[in-house]
């Protein structure tokens, strides 16, 4: 299934019916009282955040959404029906931009939340409303009002506990492949993981995080080098960082090092996150061999693995588990995250349009 990570919609709100002018009919009566009746209320659009989403691929395929106009009011004073609301499934983390103000509408974080991006129109008034002492027989009516239309941007951001980061071929997928259910793409070349993956890691008594493989970073990215913003985005909702350095790399440092120049010169929030060191691909350090000595400061632990011989990956598990636990504690304890509009906007216009944006990992191998 492909990632789709921006897409452009366009959001119609249902017009309000019109009022009815009508007055009665009696059998004996040629001309009875004003009975018409108002119009019903158009459907308004609202976007929802649904759990079994992790994609804004079905966007590609329709971008345009509207919801019904009410329905026009009758005589005997009949109000025409109101339509019922159009939702919009998202996944959670999405961001909802107006694509040509570049105002930030809100965003839908859990399972259930949800954000009005279309208010229907109102119902006109028929013309029994404008009765009164001295007008006894109006035939005014009035027209519904127009629903809201929206050009809007959604932006997604994934939402994880542990993102992996890396340079390409750093054994990433491999990992996420082994301590998980997900099945990525790996192969031993740069760039294989074109999209982000998402994995739930399982340990005994039901406990379970989820992880997130971010594709590879490379220097430069936070500059949009390489794969650079599109998939930087995604690190930022990670509640945890897991810089992944290859022991099969000539200088491990240097690698670890530059991971993290890239992921301060992109965010001095992310930069602050918590994180921790995996020194992957143990199997091909040379018998005998020491560990290389990492020097990562405020690192919560430096750990070695082996994704093929499965040396350290249940204590990693362990580990991970351990310290995403202090971390939603912390974060509830906090305030929900608002971010800014400027930010907002500024991400809308740093992530390609899928509709007009292409690709080519292989300009940057």
């Amino acid at each position: 299934m492909s990632f789709v990570d921006r897409v452009v919609v366009e959001v119609h709100g249902g017009g309000g019916g019109d009022g009815a002018s009508s007055f009665a009919r009696f059998k004996f009566k040629a001309k009875g009282g004003p009975d018409g009746g108002d119009g019903g209320n158009g459907g308004s659009v609202y976007v929802r955040a649904e759990a079994n989403l992790a994609t804004l691929l079905d966007y590609r395929y329709r971008t345009s959404w509207k919801a019904e106009r009410g329905g026009h009011g009758k005589g005997k004073n009949m109000t025409g029906p109101s339509r019922d609301d159009v939702i919009m499934p998202v996944p959670p983390g999405t961001l909802i931009i107006d694509d040509e103000t570049g105002e930030t509408l809100g965003e839908v974080m859990r399972a259930g939340d949800q954000v009005l991006v279309a208010k229907g129109g109102r119902g006109g008034r028929g013309n029994a409303r404008f009765t009164s002492a001295t007008h006894q027989a109006p035939r005014e009516w009035e027209e519904g009002t127009p629903g809201e239309e929206r050009r809007l941007a959604f932006v997604l951001k994934l939402i994880a506990d542990v993102g992996l980061v890396g340079e390409p071929n750093a054994g990433k997928s491999t990992l996420l492949s082994v301590i998980s259910a997900a099945r990525p793409k790996i192969a031993d070349y740069p760039f294989t993981t074109l999209e982000p993956n998402l994995g739930v890691a399982g340990l005994s008594g039901s406990r379970s995080f989820v992880v997130a493989d971010i594709p590879g970073i490379i220097e430069g990215a936070h500059a949009g080098k390489g794969l650079g913003l599109r998939f930087l985005q995604h690190v930022e909702r990670t509640r945890l960082l897991a810089f992944l350095v290859p022991l099969d790399s000539p200088d491990p440092q240097a690698v670890f090092d530059q991971l993290r120049r890239e992921v301060a010169l992109y965010s001095e929030v992310l930069a602050t996150k918590p994180y921790l060191v995996i020194l992957s691909k143990g199997d091909l350090l040379p018998e005998g061999d020491p560990v290389p000595e990492l020097v990562a400061p405020d690192a919560r632990m430096v750990v070695t693995i082996s994704s093929v011989s499965g040396h350290g990956l249940e204590p990693l598990k362990e580990s991970l588990w351990s310290a995403v636990q202090e971390i939603r504690a912390e974060d509830a304890e906090e305030e929900p995250w608002s971010p800014s509009d400027e930010d907002d906007a500024a991400a809308a216009a740093d992530i390609p349009d899928p509709f007009t944006d292409e690709f080519d990992a292989s300009d940057d191998e």
